[in-house]
């Protein structure tokens, strides 16, 4: 008997180190959907990774829809019937000044309620399917500024002061230990991962690594063995501090 194809979703798919994260899993074999909002670059981005040879399929999502995610589950229910790997990718910065004394509160919200509000949303959507995988893996993309001990640690470098991105990536991995906590009689592994100061358009590409670099630690998440870590947070070298 042939081994099944892996199926995965990738949120916010369409660019940067989501599109990476798409590329890296269909190189390896696996089908995968490009999960994005925006139509136009949506399909613009399952037409460059098939014509590098990967099996990508689009996945119209809006991680702050309950309408559009339900609907993400069912064109996967329908598509492959099960789901290996879920990236929660999709997130955003907010506005550059993000001083806690003179930030709109709008501005806090937003972010929360893409990076950890939809995290949550779409995980709870794809979990039936996850459950159906023989090695069913959950990675979230965080941020080493999200860390409380890098933040407080002094001459650690955590970027500019943040009262709405940093936060809501400290916010995601407490998310993460809850998960891991619930599941942990599952078969299911579910860590935090840092991509590092890479350029995209989130922050200006101002970051000296490249998008195809911080993928790598979500593609290695995302293929773990059966006895890998879960509830961790990691970077390329190795664990990042809570």
């Amino acid at each position: 008997m042939t081994e099944q194809k892996k199926i995965a979703l990738v949120t916010g798919a369409n660019k940067g180190i989501g599109y990476e994260i798409a590329a890296g899993l269909g190189a390896l074999g696996w089908s995968v959907g490009v999960g994005a909002r925006d139509e136009e670059r949506r399909e613009a981005a399952v037409a460059k990774l098939r014509a590098d040879g990967a099996d990508a399929f689009g996945v119209p999502l809006d991680v702050t829809d309950d309408a559009s995610v339900t609907a993400a589950a069912g064109l996967i229910e329908d598509r492959a019937g099960r789901l290996d790997v879920l990236v929660n990718n999709a997130g955003i910065t907010g506005s550059f000044q993000q001083l806690p004394t003179t930030v709109d509160v709008t501005t806090v919200r937003t972010a929360v309620e893409t990076n950890v509000i939809g995290v949550i949303r779409v995980t709870n959507a794809m979990l039936p399917l996850l459950r159906r995988s023989p090695s069913p893996r959950i990675v979230n993309m965080s941020s080493s500024v999200g860390s409380l001990t890098l933040q407080t640690t002094p001459g650690a470098e955590t970027g500019p002061i943040s009262v709405a991105y940093a936060p809501s990536k400290t916010f995601l991995n407490a998310v993460t230990v809850q998960y891991t906590k619930e599941l942990q009689d599952t078969n299911i592994l579910i860590n935090s991962a840092c991509p590092g100061f890479c350029a995209t358009d989130l922050n200006g590409f101002r970051g000296h690594r490249t998008p195809e670099q911080g993928a790598a630690i979500a593609i290695r998440l995302a293929t773990l063995p059966d006895d890998g870590p879960t509830g961790g947070f990691f970077d390329e070298d190795g664990e990042v501090p809570w």
